[in-house]
């Protein structure tokens, strides 16, 4: 699997693209040791994208800002990062859409950095604390600005600092450069794994607890882009969508530790501790693809909330998504 690390790698990614098959769809994920992208680098791991016909090139960034920077700019053509996104943009009159939806809830947690639970007993707290994010513009800063403005405090009361995924996040919280995260699995397994008294203010890898805080699911991970690269490239959309649904199907059918087994070894770290991840997150991956009504919706509020720009435009949240790519779509099973 080939997965380079930087914007300036994706750069000459983009340089190389002449020299590559007319058909290589380049993918930037926002993060690929993240469980909410797993569908995405699972589905190279198992074969789907080949299996419906395409060369996929998977390009690794520190957070779904940066993802999506890379397909705005050109130097990619699908992101995989979280929904919002396309939300945040039709403010801004940029039209991009999901067309498959591979995580049902969004996974994020806010967890206090070990020796300050005595510190931080609430989001209030968080109020001129530095607080981890992916990276800053990205969904898990959007997750604790829309926090913060419930709390009552201005969505900027906490300075943000970009900390990536995974080992870099536990890395900075442990190391005492921050004194909260908002991060997700394998990172919050992870941490837990090595701090027994670790506090989590918010936790959403849990319909229930995802319900009570947005009152419906909450669209997160997908697959999406500019919507003139899906009216030009709509066959390959279709491959993509139908990869990555097979590789719900896998998913929803398998263990843990089936699921681990075919993963990269450069992305799981502690065998233990992955399975434990994916134990713990599994509940928040779409077993259809399909956007819910309702998890669109409960974007839009999240959004509304936090950005007097997004909550006075008029957006066309249907143009948002489209459920058409994944209704054509059937489950194959493995060869």
């Amino acid at each position: 699997m080939k997965l380079t690390g930087t914007i300036l790698a994706a750069v000459l990614a983009a340089t190389a693209a002449g020299s590559a098959a007319a058909d290589t769809v380049r993918i930037a994920i926002g993060g690929s040791s993240c469980i909410c992208y797993l569908p995405t680098v699972l589905a190279e791991q198992l074969g789907n994208y080949e299996k419906h016909g395409l060369d996929v090139e998977l390009i690794d960034f520190k957070g779904g800002s940066a993802a999506l920077k890379a397909v705005v700019g050109g130097s990619a053509d699908v992101v995989s990062g979280y929904y919002e996104h396309t939300i945040s943009l039709a403010a801004k009159n940029q039209q991009l859409a999901s067309f498959v939806i591979m995580d049902r809830l969004p996974g994020i947690a806010l967890v206090v950095a070990p020796g300050k639970n005595d510190q931080i007993d609430s989001v209030a707290d968080l109020a001129g604390k530095n607080v981890g994010v992916t990276a800053p513009g990205s969904s898990t800063d959007f997750f604790l600005k829309y926090l913060l403005s419930r709390e009552g405090l201005d969505p900027n009361a906490a300075s943000v600092v970009g900390v990536g995924v995974g080992a870099t996040a536990v890395a900075a919280l442990e190391q005492g450069r921050i004194d909260a995260v908002v991060t997700l699995d394998p990172a919050i397994s992870q941490l837990k794994n090595r701090h027994e008294d670790l506090k989590l203010l918010v936790d959403t890898r849990k319909e229930a607890d995802a319900r009570s805080l947005f009152g419906a699911d909450y669209a997160g991970g997908a697959l999406y882009t500019r919507q003139e690269w899906i009216d030009a490239n709509p066959e390959q959309a279709q491959a993509l969508a139908a990869a990555i649904v097979d590789t719900l199907h896998y998913i929803h059918s398998s263990t843990p530790e089936e699921i681990a087994g075919q993963m990269p070894p450069e992305l799981i770290g502690d065998t233990a501790i992955y399975v434990e991840s994916l134990k713990n997150s599994l509940e928040m991956i779409s077993e259809t693809g399909l956007m819910d009504d309702a998890a669109a919706e409960a974007v839009l509020e999240v959004m509304s909330f936090n950005s007097p720009e997004i909550a006075g435009a008029e957006i066309d949240l249907a143009a948002t998504y489209t459920n058409e790519f994944v209704q054509a779509a059937a489950p194959q099973p493995a060869e």
